[in-house]
This record gives structure tokens, C-alpha cells and sequence, in this order.
């Protein structure tokens, strides 16, 4: 009887050894996304290429959005890092505001990969994205070319979120090229927060303050299809070039409302983030910088 007890009790262990041995393999094979907002489409269209990724490749991939506020950001973090993720990627709302949530991963030793935005603080194991300031430095040669023949060049700039990456990268490169030109005058930059429905507001404004322009670069498609609805309601006519290259900026593109867009891929980006942090899980070393390729998209 005490032989076939212990028996039972060896059978048992084993059982829950297995169990135990699967769940930390489950574990293993986990990663997180933390995005700023899946109301922008570019957004969506990461998670689209990072999901598809994740399932080839085998991977959990959990999705979480952070609905533009910091706060439910590190909340977010806090979840996937108590949920055993074996790395996270983030797309941060705010590069400063992320310091901090970065650091409560880098205390629980788990690596983390920025996408899209950079991070101000913290110790990051590698960041996808666009080359942004170049990608603002093409807008600003563009609307030059556009509107070569005139001695003076009026131009509208419309700025991201305050205090992203991509809206400090954007302007930069933006920026390097018109304020080395004499014949380019910036007659109002103001922030749209990415935004398309700020960015109608914003641009109504600046008809109503500054109706004298001939060009307006936003610091993506959101903020220049908003641009493009006022513009088109004040009887109008402007070059008008976005950022991002989303569907519905191409599309204005194609049909003329808008003149071009700086092309980024965020299924692209999203692919990537997930196929390095797989190499990460995996003991592979990355690039601390992974760079995607941009293009300009006109008609």
C-alpha cells in the first residue's frame, strides 16, 4: 500500500513539474507592446505588423494602449512586468515622461525596446524607428523645389506632441534646411498633437491670423489631413506635406488634396520590434539603433 502510494505521490510530481516546466516556457515566449494611442492609424498599423510577427515567429505578443496619457502608460508597464513578459516594447507618449516607467523595467531586469519615439531615460536595449530628422529635412528640400520660382516662401509649420522624439527629430531636420534659407519665412509653428481634428482647429486659426502662405508642413498625415480640410474650406490653395505615409495620407495624395508625405512603414517598424526583441530573449545582441527606411510619396 506505501508502495503504491508513493507511486502516486512521484507520478504526481512529475505532472506538476511538467506543468510548471510549460507555464515558464509560455512565460519565455511572451512579449509585451505598450502603444501611445491606437486612434492614429499609424499606430494601428505597427500593432498590425508587430501581431502578425509575433504569431510566425510563435510569440504571445500582449497589446496595450496608453491612450496618450503617461500615467496609464507606467500602469500598462506595471501589468506586463507582474505578468512576466520576457521583454517589453514601447512606444512612448512622452520622451521624458517614460524615464521613469523605464526604469521601474530596468529594476526588474527585463530589456525593453523603444519604437517609433525615443526615450530620454533609462537604459534602453535597442530603438526602431524612422531616420526623422532626415525624413524632416527631405519636407523642407521638397516644399523648396515645389516653390522655387517665388523670391519669398511663406510657410506654416504644424508640431507634434510636445516633448516626443518624433516631434523634436521632425522639426530638427525640418529646421536645418529652411533656417539656412533666406528666401523661407516660418509665419507660424504651433502644436497639433498629432492630431487631425487639432490640426483643422490649429490651421483654421492660423487662416484666420495669417491668411498670407504658401506652404504648410505637418508632422504627419493627421495634422495635414486637418490642415487640408481647412485650407479647402477657406477656398484656399497651399502645398501641404505630411509625415508618416498612412493610408488615408496617401490617399489624399492621390486624389490631390495633399502633395506628399514623408512615407514611413509602420508595419515595417512594428515586424522589426518584434524580431529584435526575440533576438534579446534569445541572448542576441542588437544594434542599439535599428534604422527603417523612409521614402517621399507624391503624385
Amino acid at each position: 500500500m506505501r508502495k503504491k502510494l508513493l507511486v502516486i505521490m512521484v507520478a504526481s510530481a512529475m505532472v506538476v513539474g511538467l506543468l510548471s516546466g510549460c507555464g515558464a516556457q509560455n512565460d519565455k515566449k511572451k512579449i509585451g507592446m505598450v502603444i501611445s494611442t491606437l486612434d492614429n492609424p499609424f499606430f494601428v498599423s505597427m500593432k498590425e505588423g508587430a501581431e502578425k510577427e509575433a504569431k510566425k515567429m510563435g510569440y504571445d505578443l500582449v497589446v496595450l494602449n496608453s491612450q496618450d496619457d503617461p500615467g496609464k502608460e507606467r500602469s500598462n508597464v506595471e501589468d506586463l512586468v507582474q505578468s512576466g513578459a520576457s521583454a517589453i516594447i514601447i512606444n512612448p507618449t512622452d520622451s521624458d515622461a517614460v524615464s521613469n516607467t523605464i526604469k521601474v523595467v530596468n529594476k526588474n531586469n527585463i530589456p525593453i525596446l523603444t519604437v517609433d519615439r525615443q526615450a530620454n531615460g533609462g537604459k534602453i536595449t535597442s530603438f526602431i524607428a524612422s531616420d526623422n530628422v532626415k525624413g524632416g529635412e527631405d519636407a523642407a528640400n521638397f516644399i523648396l523645389s515645389k516653390l522655387k520660382n517665388k523670391s519669398t516662401i511663406k510657410v506654416v509649420e504644424l508640431q507634434g506632441t510636445p516633448g516626443a522624439s518624433a516631434t523634436r527629430d521632425r522639426g530638427k531636420g525640418f529646421h536645418n534646411v529652411v533656417d539656412k534659407n533666406s528666401k523661407v519665412k516660418v509665419v507660424s509653428s504651433q502644436s497639433a498633437n498629432f492630431d487631425r481634428q487639432k490640426g483643422l482647429s490649429v490651421m483654421e486659426n492660423v487662416i484666420q491670423s495669417k491668411p498670407d502662405f504658401d506652404a504648410v508642413f505637418a508632422q504627419n498625415d493627421e495634422m495635414a489631413l486637418g490642415a487640408v480640410k481647412a485650407i479647402k474650406a477657406a477656398n484656399k490653395h497651399a502645398v501641404v506635406i505630411g509625415f508618416d505615409g498612412t493610408l488615408d495620407g496617401k490617399q489624399a495624395v492621390k486624389s490631390g488634396d495633399m502633395t506628399a508625405t514623408i512615407a514611413q512603414q509602420p508595419v515595417v517598424e512594428g515586424k522589426t520590434a518584434v524580431d529584435s526583441a526575440i533576438k534579446v530573449i534569445n541572448g542576441k545582441s542588437i544594434k542599439a539603433f535599428v534604422p527603417i527606411d523612409i521614402v517621399l510619396f507624391q503624385r
